[in-house]
């Protein structure tokens, strides 16, 4: 697919028609129907749509700076005209009656959406083996998972079908199937971009990010979503700037995130990423997170408990699925969340309820959020001394396809590199760094301070192989 910035100018300048690159998107995307990584087109909203911005552009009138650009989101963003699933039997048939602040930023610049993307249904898992709609396969061998839970929009990504698609990212659900897939994948400071209109899994790591083939495409998309909200009081002022790559900086390498527990391919590929940044000019130094060790368990209990009140509206009554065997007002909520749920949404409500019930509020939900400020601190800390902070994103390359279904801790695990900036509300990104001998893309992750994103993808942007 043509980069961003080759389909504006096109566009602008008559070379090519925005219907034209959304035919060619549409076209692509029924040809890799292999990978179930669609749940739904809209092809037709998306022509009409191309067809105004061609109009505009014939009679002299300005558009966007994404004028012309089919994108794909992820299947919880709410998208008028398609349903809007969270790839759940709940939500299956659901269609919107708002839209996503993402995607009217996205739309007022002038980028088109063609479709939703597979996802971990209510984005609960790590391989989008969850999903009602069937598993996504990875886009570079087809027995193994496309990592999750937004595995469609990284496959979609990497499959070159559109220039950027959409994903959400609470535990690493864009960086894990971005270092999958070998794209980049973007998880922004916690309240950059809005989550109005975007199917809310933890309320206090949930954010919105973008997989793209670029640093610089990446970075103009969130650009484009960046800013306050009324409809988000999470939301942050607009603090995002085009930065300039730092000619030295200094790289905290995060010993904890090299541990035993690292497939040897992982972390050979990730210290040749390492030695080239020192090989740039930057100094790299060891540093210490002890807490990250506990991110898991902390992430496990905090998050889980907000899914439980977040999905606790889903009751057959307001909207959802309704089952129809229920007798009674009882059974209409137990049988709806029964068939509507999948297993592992099952399995994290039972976990919330039971850390928020009386008698283990205290022992495990306020004990989580205790530890959680004492990491947040050490991050903190950290950034006193270091500009940027670096590991791999995941423990091991994508695993085979029902390797880790029945075994739910192991599945967890692909996230203990993920959890810590996700808990600490801080940016981060997958870089696509190298292959496995198998050919299996592995990425490297690059965390920043609070409010530091345009500066990590301009370091990314300046290691890029152009």
């Amino acid at each position: 697919m043509t980069s961003i910035f080759e389909i504006r100018e096109q566009v602008l300048s008559g070379k090519k028609t925005a219907v034209e690159f959304v035919e060619e998107a549409l076209a692509k995307a029924e040809n890799a129907k292999e990978f179930n990584a669609f749940t739904s087109l809209i092809g037709d909203r998306a022509l009409e749509r191309a067809k105004e911005i061609d109009e505009k552009i014939s009679k002299g009138e300005k558009v966007g700076e994404l004028a012309g650009v089919p994108f794909v989101a992820k299947d919880n963003f709410l998208v008028f005209g398609s349903p809007s699933t969270a790839s759940s039997k709940m939500l299956e048939h659901f269609m919107t009656p708002i839209q996503a602040t993402a995607i009217e930023k996205l739309e007022n610049a002038g980028a088109i959406c063609i479709g939703k993307a597979n996802l971990d249904a209510f984005a609960h898992g790590g391989s989008t083996e969850n999903s009602a709609f069937g598993v996504t396969k990875n886009s570079v061998d087809k027995t193994r998972v496309a990592g999750g839970s937004s595995g469609g929009s990284a496959v979609i990504s990497a499959l070159d079908i559109v220039p950027f698609t959409l994903g959400t990212d609470t535990g690493g659900s864009i960086r894990q199937p971005a270092s999958f897939n070998g794209v980049y994948g973007v998880k922004p400071t916690y309240g950059t971009v809005s989550r109005f209109g975007v199917v809310a899994m933890a309320s206090s790591t949930d954010t919105i990010g973008v997989f793209a083939k670029t640093a610089k495409e990446s970075e103009l998309v969130m650009r484009v979503m960046a800013g306050l909200d009324s409809r988000d009081a999470m939301t942050l002022p607009d603090f995002w700037k085009e930065e300039k790559a730092p000619k030295k900086a200094k790289i905290g390498v995060v010993k904890e995130f090299l541990s035993d527990g690292v497939d040897p391919e992982v972390r050979k590929v990730t210290e040749n990423y390492i030695e080239k940044m020192r090989k740039a000019g930057h100094e790299i130094v060891e540093v210490s997170l002890p807490m990250s060790k506990y991110s898991l368990a902390i992430y496990y209990i905090v998050v889980p408990a907000e899914v439980s009140s977040n999905l606790a509206r889903y009751d057959g009554i307001r909207y959802g699925l309704r089952s129809k065997d229920a007798k009674n007002l009882s059974e209409v909520f137990g049988k709806s969340r029964d068939e509507g749920f999948e297993a592992e949404n099952k399995r994290r409500i039972m976990i919330g309820s039971y850390v928020l019930s009386s008698g283990f509020y205290d022992a495990y939900y306020l004990q989580a959020q205790k530890a959680r400020t004492i990491l947040i601190n050490e991050f903190n800390k950290l950034f006193e001394d270091v500009d940027f902070l670096v590991g791999p994103v995941a423990p091991t390359p994508a695993f085979k396809i029902g390797e880790n279904v029945h075994d739910p801790i192991k599945m967890y695990l692909a996230d203990i590199l993920n959890v810590p900036a996700s808990l600490a509300g801080l940016p981060a990104i997958s870089v696509p760094a190298g292959k496995t001998e198998a050919g299996l893309p592995v990425g490297v992750q690059i965390i920043g301070k609070m409010e530091s994103d345009s500066k990590i993808l301009a370091l990314a942007d300046s290691l890029e192989e152009k």
